[in-house]
């Protein structure tokens, strides 16, 4: 392709200006040291401490053969990972240094008979590698090219816990979404030999350029029929895959499936074990996915995953995807109308609205809410609950889209981004998951707005501290809205959690103290979940890259609040339930609270109750559409 075209020929130019500035033996020098090894390492120096525990230049015959065994295919031939294909590698490579006379007969032999000893993993890795690289990004701005010689030590405010429990929640939320998937055909294809015993040196070969991705595995198809498909993993291993674990590829089964989508033998395809430890067969997600948990109170951010998997993609979706937050900005909108006097009992009018070009300046608009239904009068605390679009619209129409504006600022959004439209209400602008954890923040914390926080200490070598960041106590420049705001929020959000679009979360997690929203924006291109309880916020968002719609029934309640509920129920076990306490300024009148100059006698009473409500089917209508359902008719 014109693309592969194009790098092979930035590829050939930097060879030329490598060679005219460096020798053969700086080049070679340079390519030992950078080269990665697997399990993390980078350079030859690096891997033998890794595999063996031991300086490059203490290692044996045996041990360095293993070693150059790993270039051609790092994950293929990890002694670690693969031990029976990288055995066979390092057997080889020992018979060639023979051949070639770098070794003796003697020691040809003791390399062959030496069983190598290779040194336990420290941990198993949290996957923070989009922590990883922001700490990076923040400790160079600061330091320049001394954070790379200086020796630093950098503390993170990340919870290892937290962040492998937001990292699994979020890849099995995109993968349950991507079982819902068109199977869209093997990775690639690969021709076997005929020759049983060159099969498995063929199979390591392909899978070089399909490394696999954590719990998702490459794997080469070496039988395969509508009922059983046979497959060989990176390590070696041989799977079986029938029944259910066939359904997510089951068009590309067919004896009539288009060559391209068809898994034949030799086709290089995905395999990941389910819950019950069988395989399934599936394929790498096309759709996108953040996560990000801060304390509201201290602004530290327990856990971050900036996408499905570093490793194909760099991009970090929590700090730099700008995308429409749909439903999930309601809650600020109406924010802004309990400081104009509504109250969650004001009646709005959930139903029919239109706008003309001279209105809205560009098209005739008529929205909709999500089901296409109207409700007509209900109030507001009801209204959120179930989200109804009719009734935000009517709330921003109300106190005006200048105002609720310049109100969102308070919260850390770029009014620029929010323009002061209709469509505003409906979270038509843009915003990242990590402004949507600072702005649900400010309710958890009473009305502060409190910065996001990575980094709390930086050393150098010896141990001097060069840089410590310590949580701020509350102060008047951190106070956002008013502590009866936050609260009344507060209240309305934890409704949703109970009885609204997110009551599976208060279900699931079976505590009161949960607020939050779900979103979903228009053509279903975004999925969102925000909430939060008073300790911990978290966000969730999934997307494609290049925005299209998830599927006409996806959702965030379907997509996203999986994922939430699932990490809360690690980062929220062992933590105290907190009440929900009332601050001064607020009244409560028949169960439901009030601002004190906004009594039921004083507030905003109603909104658009002239306004066309739907109709009511009549009695012979209803008799009219159940005899459609009868027997025989």
């Amino acid at each position: 392709t014109e693309k592969t075209f194009t790098r092979k020929l930035y590829e050939i130019l930097l060879a030329l200006k490598i060679e005219a500035q460096l020798s053969k033996d700086q080049i070679l020098e340079l390519y030992m040291n950078q080269i990665y090894l697997g399990q993390r390492a980078y350079g030859f120096e690096s891997a033998s401490e890794i595999y063996f525990g031991k300086s490059l230049k203490d290692i044996t015959i045996g041990e360095a053969a293993m070693l150059a065994g790993l270039p051609k295919a790092p994950s293929s031939y990890n002694p670690i990972a693969n031990p029976k294909r990288a055995k066979v590698r390092q057997q080889y490579i020992i018979d060639r240094m023979f051949e070639n006379g770098f070794i003796t007969e003697d020691e040809r032999k003791a390399a062959h008979a030496q069983v190598l000893t290779y040194r336990a993993p420290s941990e198993s890795p949290i996957h923070a590698e989009y922590v990883a690289e922001m700490a990076r990004q923040l400790v160079y701005a600061q330091y320049g090219d001394e954070a790379y010689t200086r020796g630093l030590n950098v503390v993170l405010t990340v919870d290892s816990t937290d962040q492998l429990a937001a990292y699994h929640a979020l890849r099995r939320g995109i993968m349950d979404f991507e079982r819902r998937q068109q199977f869209r055909g093997p990775e690639g294809y690969v021709d076997l030999p005929a020759d049983p015993k060159a099969v498995d040196a063929r199979v390591a070969e392909a899978l070089a350029d399909h490394p696999d991705n954590d719990d998702l595995k490459a794997a080469v198809v070496l039988e395969s029929s509508p009922r059983k498909v046979v497959a060989v993993l990176q390590s070696g291993d041989a799977i079986t895959v029938t029944g259910e674990g066939l359904k997510p590829v089951t068009s590309g089964l067919s004896p009539k499936a288009d060559p391209k989508v068809q898994i034949r033998p030799g086709a290089i395809v995905r395999a990941m074990r389910t819950d019950k430890g069988d395989w399934t067969l599936t394929q790498q997600p096309e759709v996108e996915g953040a996560f990000v948990a801060t304390e509201p109170g201290t602004g530290a951010i327990r856990a971050l995953v900036g996408g499905f998997d570093y490793g194909k993609n760099k991009f970090n979706h929590v700090m730099q995807a700008w995308r429409q937050p749909g439903s999930s900005f309601k809650p600020f909108i109406y924010s802004s109308a309990i400081e104009k006097g509504f109250t969650p009992s004001t009646i709005v009018n959930d139903a029919p609205l239109f706008f003309d070009a001279g209105t809205t300046g560009s098209q005739p608009w008529e929205p909709k809410n999500y089901d296409g239904k109207f409700e007509g009068p209900m109030p507001l605390r009801t209204a959120l609950a179930k989200s109804k679009n009719m009734v935000s619209i009517r709330i921003l129409q109300s106190v005006g889209p200048a105002y609720a504006q310049q109100w969102i600022s308070r919260f850390g959004f770029d009014p620029e981004k929010h323009p002061p439209y209709l469509t505003m209400a409906l979270g038509s602008g843009s915003v990242t998951p990590i402004q949507m954890s600072t702005a649900y923040g400010v309710f958890a914390t009473g009305g502060y707005r409190v910065n996001p926080m990575l980094i709390t200490k930086v050393t150098d070598a010896r141990g001097k501290v060069l840089h410590e960041e310590k949580a701020r106590p509350f102060s008047d420049d951190m106070r956002a809205v008013e502590p009866r705001n936050a609260f009344m929020m507060e209240s309305l959000l934890n409704t949703v959690t109970r009885s609204g679009t997110a009551a599976r979360a208060q279900a699931v997690l079976k505590r009161p103290d949960l607020y939050g929203k779900t979103g979903t924006t228009n053509d279903s291109m975004d999925a969102w979940f925000c909430g939060f309880q008073p300790s911990l916020a978290a966000i969730v968002w999934i997307g494609y890259d290049t925005p299209r719609k998830l599927g006409d029934r996806e959702t965030g309640g379907g997509l996203a609040l999986p994922v939430w509920i699932e990490f809360m129920q690690t980062a929220l076990k062992d933590v105290p339930q907190a009440p929900l306490e009332a601050p001064t300024g607020v009244m409560n009148v028949n169960g439901e609270w009030y601002y004190d100059e906004f009594g039921p006698a004083n507030g905003v009473s109603g909104l658009g109750l002239d306004d066309k409500s739907p109709a009511q089917s009549t009695d012979d209508e209803k008799k009219s559409i159940l005899d459609l359902f009868k027997t025989g008719t």
